[in-house]
């Protein structure tokens, strides 16, 4: 089980996964907004969408957590 996690505070643009989606290493999940820049977030590892805890437009911490693979 994975949980990816914020590298940085700003505020989630997009997400690009569902629950139950397949997802691969490296595969761009999410895109973050900080200080004007967009940040991909990427997948550590393989897995299945298990929980999206984040929504789009939400503002979040580094290190909250935003998905969990299983």
């Amino acid at each position: 089980m994975y949980q990816i996690t914020s590298t940085m505070a700003g505020t989630i643009l997009q997400i690009n996964v569902s629950v139950g989606d397949q997802v691969e290493i490296n595969q761009e999940i999410a895109l973050l907004e900080s200080m004007k820049m967009e940040i991909p977030v990427e997948s550590p590892g393989r897995g299945i969408v298990k929980e999206i805890k984040v929504a789009e437009a939400d503002f979040v911490n580094e290190g909250d957590v935003l998905i969990i693979l299983e």
